[in-house]
């Protein structure tokens, strides 16, 4: 199946929101396979090496810097201590709306951040909010540190000048629409139950991050402008450069941007103790679900607890491993769930511990419900084995390894330091739960999950059905119901000290790897690149096959058959393959898309030889047993079911029917009937014919030379012979190359407070056209980006929006335009008719300014370099090459390409393109709410009611 990581970096020990260690499918059994070495696991923590130095600025600014000379880049993060935890009764939110409201622009830097950002080429940029702490990153190009240092200083000690009304209105719009978006869809209101239930009244977690729309709304200026006084100054924060960059070279830098900032107000972390439930809870939810699911929580200590390491062990054993506990009972054995979890959320002052089961279809869930407790109980008392705990361990220590390529973004280096030093006094915090987990006891993990899980549990069961009808909507709090406009052009802005952005010196240099060629002895071709950064090795096995080859009558084959081949070969059952990947450290991913098969490998270099072979084993030998099938069918079915449920899905599945035709390889969707008709025949008829070495591909990135990998390869596929029947083919005949637009398809989904919206467009490019990326430029100007103007105006200016999109979504014999969003159930009429005029003026009047070709092509070079940072990205690139036929010097080409463009070459590339009057647009929403606004437009408008509603739940 497709797999999930049980802690693919160091930022899985890092990130205080991030979702706990879970598992899709897996087995567990007494007996390891004989094949595999042991790992030393003392060694493989040696390998982490993150070496930092820590300085403090007069003003108190704590500078953590990393130095990697890997690539031109260093990521920049800027971390607040100060979340959602800290906001006093009537000011909950407060933490979440400012993060929204300082990307809206400083005094020097007046426009919206994203702007600047893209100046510099930057990447991997955000920020977020969670209880504990507020954080702004990004990755810059090394000539524009000293932009995003700049950048960075001035929202921290030049802000309040350009934080005006208007600005605190639309970004009130803007959280509104974003809580909605996350409520609307399915199970969105569990995390406010969970919290409410878990913390008493007045405990500073019990409320959400998001925080009351009704705090939100009463929200003056004097309030904001208090707020950022008393939390955001520069000895509340911590800084952290992690790149091609010493602490000598930062510490000039940083004193001349962030020196004169004046200390603030200290923010102590709010005190928070670890509840405990007075006995036993549990509630029934109920919503839009495909499947019941039944959840257990128990409150937990911090991240400084000493138990931090045994209790993310130990439900990581539970729940989180391919080879989990209740995988392989609840899920493998006894078939009474489709899918399980378990994991350790750790916070700064207070933990969850999670336990979860979904259920599958036609089992009783009483039965589920007492067997899942039945089992926790049993595991709570015995504990995990040693030999669980050495795969768990080993399984964390490769995947931060593998990590140790990214140095900024989501889950960096950047992060692990900063995340140590705010929430915990140390940014070596990380390493150092490493070495624990490194030296951890089964009898220790057995301690702490009895210490912390023998307490009452919250049990949440979240069933099929209607809503409570209780449930308030954002906007209800809102007077009138909408956000105040934007006014741009009147906006006051006062500036206390002129700071002049310095300039950026030199375009950075894109030092794309070179490509080398080699055959197998089974004919198959293989495209190697070396990266060395880490000791890792990255294979590919792509196949010329992807969800087109499905047959009209058959449409789920290549998912189902992809999805079972890691699930047991003829030698091997899933419960062994889970636990040899485990005991190598080693991931295996199966997927693809719409015109490729892959199976993808990420493997410890030393441990490559019986990586591969287990690999080889995966794809050449599928069992296909009638069992795993049967119940990899109920898992696909219950994602069936959920697609139909979420807007998104369920927008996702009508467009492509709508534009291509249920008939055509783009445009049919797998149903509930298709996939219950698949056979074992049928998955091995799609074996023999589509995945064979006569019709794929081998890509790799590795540490090691191209001879050792080519021997190593061909000791596991070498004598992969091709069968004798015929190879597949796909059947493009009845694809349609231009769809019935001018039209809106409504798909009623009740009680929905926001809409979303998918409108899309058969275009005549062509994604192997060196001119294409002439089209993608154009396109940053109307939907491509944050700040493209179909976005600046339905989230930054009308404040309807949470976000809108727009973009080319290529085949490798078409490409699709799409815009997509979601909007306040409201403004769904006016919102279309905001994309239509848009897009419409776009294609005429108003094209391609000349600040936006200059922005543009800016941002394109910039990113070139942190765009390929890792082996991962690289890989990608390389298999992106092979489908559409582009040379191997295509992304050191760009440059000049991008430098060439002008604002009528890229007029041409859209008009040439697109027409918005063919557009066809998909709208799920509440048809009683928003059928009379679509009737406005002037379109056709079809009704039609959710797919599978007459499956009830």
């Amino acid at each position: 199946m497709k797999i999930r990581h049980a802690a693919a970096s160091l930022a899985a020990l890092s990130i205080a929101i991030a979702a706990p260690h879970t598992a899709t499918l897996a087995q567990d059994s007494a007996e390891a396979t004989a094949s595999t070495p042991t790992n030393d696991l003392q060694e493989l923590v040696a390998q982490v090496q993150v070496p930092f130095e820590k300085f403090e600025l007069e003003n108190g600014l704590t500078v953590v810097v990393h130095e990697d000379r890997k690539a031109p880049i260093v990521g920049v993060a800027v971390w607040y201590n100060v979340g959602s935890k800290d906001e006093p009764k009537g000011l909950t939110g407060f933490a979440h709306l400012f993060e929204h409201l300082m990307f809206n622009g400083s005094e020097n830097a007046p426009n919206d951040y994203f702007q600047y950002l893209q100046e510099m080429g930057a990447t991997d940029y955000n920020g977020t909010t969670n209880f504990d702490r507020t954080n702004y990153f990004q990755t810059v190009p090394r000539p524009a540190l000293e932009r995003a240092l700049w950048l960075e200083s001035d929202r921290m000690g030049y802000l309040l000048g350009a934080v005006t009304q208007g600005k605190l209105d639309n970004q009130i719009g803007v959280v509104q629409n974003e809580k909605r978006q996350g409520d609307n869809r399915p199970g969105g209101l569990v995390f406010y139950e969970i919290l409410e239930t878990i913390f008493p009244d007045g405990h500073p977690y019990q409320h959400s991050v998001i925080g009351s729309m009704a705090d939100i709304e009463a929200a003056t200026l004097d309030d904001v402008k208090d707020w950022f006084r008393e939390k955001y100054g520069p000895n509340n924060a911590t800084l952290v450069l992690a790149g091609d960059i010493s602490a000598d070279e930062a510490r000039p830098l940083v004193e001349k941007w962030f020196g004169p900032i004046a200390r603030g107000p200290v923010n102590t972390p709010a005190a928070a103790a670890i509840p405990t439930l007075d006995e036993p809870v549990r509630k029934v939810m109920r919503d839009q679900v495909a499947a019941t699911s039944i959840s257990m929580y128990w409150p937990a200590p911090g991240i400084t607890s000493e138990d931090l390491a045994a209790l993310n062990m130990g439900t990581q054993i539970l729940g989180g491993l391919l080879s989990s506990r209740l995988d392989q009972i609840l899920v493998r054995d006894e078939q009474l769930a489709v899918s399980v979890s378990a994991g350790n959320f750790d916070f700064q002052r207070v933990g969850l511990i999670s336990v979860s089961a979904t259920l599958k279809d036609g089992v009783d869930a009483r039965v589920l419900e007492a067997r899942l407790k039945q089992l926790v109980d049993w595991y709570i008392e015995t504990g995990p084995t040693a030999a669980e705990v050495e795969r768990a361990a080993t399984s964390n220590l490769a995947g931060t390894i593998r990590g140790l390529e990214q140095v900024g973004g989501f889950g960096g280096k950047a992060v692990a330091l900063a995340r140590g030093e705010v929430l915990a006094g140390d940014p070596g915090f990380a390493k150092k739960q490493l070495e624990v987990l490194a030296s951890i006891t089964p009898e220790t993990i057995k301690t702490a999950m009895q210490k912390w899980m023998t307490r009452p549990a919250f049990t949440l069961v979240l069933e099929p059905g209607e809503r409570d009808a209780t449930y308030q909507e954002a906007s209800s709090v809102t007077a009138g119901g909408n956000a105040t406009e934007r006014d741009r052009a009147n906006e006051e802005i006062s500036v206390s000290l002129d700071r002049p952005a310095p300039e950026i010196a030199s375009v950075p240099s894109l030092d794309f790897p070179d490509f080398e060629r080699a055959t197998l002895a089974n004919g198959m071709q293989v495209t190697y690149a070396m990266r060395d950064a880490v000791p890792a090795t990255y294979v590919t096995m792509s196949f010329n096959a992807g969800s087109a080859s499905d047959s009209a009558e058959k449409r789920g084959v290549e998912n189902l058959a992809v999805g079972l081949f890691d699930e047991g070969t003829a030698t091997l059952t899933s419960q062994q393959i889970a636990e040899e990947r485990e005991k190598l450290g080693v991931t295996i991913n199966t997927g693809g898309g719409d015109d490729r098969s892959s199976f993808t490998l990420s493997a410890l270099s030393s441990n490559l030889a019986p990586s591969l072979a287990l690999f080889g084993d995966i794809i050449r030998n599928p069992a296909f047993n009638e069992s795993d099938l049967a119940r990899v069918k109920a898992q696909t079915m219950t994602g069936i079911r959920q697609q139909m449920r979420s807007p998104q899905g369920i927008a996702q599945r009508a467009i492509g029917v709508e534009l291509f035709g249920p008939d055509s390889p783009y445009g049919g969707v797998e149903t509930l009937e298709s996939v219950e008709s698949i056979t074992r025949d049928d998955l091995e008829a799609f074996k023999d014919a589509w995945i064979r070495p006569d019709n794929g591909e081998v890509f790799v990135i590795s540490s090691l030379p191209l001879d050792t990998i080519v021997a190593q390869l061909n000791e596991a596929f070498g004598d992969w012979e091709t069968p004798e029947t015929a190879k597949g083919e796909k059947d493009f005949s009845t694809m349609l190359t231009a769809a019935e637009g001018g039209r809106i398809v409504l798909i009623n989904r009740p009680n929905s407070p926001q809409s979303f919206i998918f409108g899309g467009q058969i275009t005549p490019l062509d994604a192997s056209d060196p001119a294409y990326v002439d089209f993608e430029n154009a396109n940053n100007s109307l939907g491509g980006n944050f700040l493209a103007r179909l976005n600046m105006n339905l989230r930054e200016t009308k404040g309807w929006s949470y976000g809108v999109r727009g973009g080319p979504q290529a085949r490798e014999n078409t490409v699709v335009y799409a815009i997509g969003g979601g909007v306040q159930a409201d403004r769904t009429g006016d919102s279309i008719a905001e994309m239509i005029r848009e897009t419409g003026e776009f294609l005429t009047v108003n094209g391609v300014t000349e600040e936006e070709l200059t922005r543009n092509v800016a941002n394109s070079v910039g990113l070139l370099p942190g765009r390929f940072e890792t082996s991962r990205a690289v890989l990608g690139a390389m298999q992106q090459l092979a489908l559409y036929g582009r040379p191997d010097n295509y992304y050191e080409e760009l440059v000049g390409k991008y430098e060439a463009q002008t604002t009528e070459s890229l007029d041409a590339a859209a008009r040439s393109a697109l027409n918005v009057d063919d557009f066809l647009w998909v709208v799920v929403g509440d048809a009683e709410k928003v059928a009379p606004q679509l009737e406005q437009l002037g379109l056709p408008v079809e009704v039609r009611e959710l797919e599978g509603a007459q499956l009830g739940g």
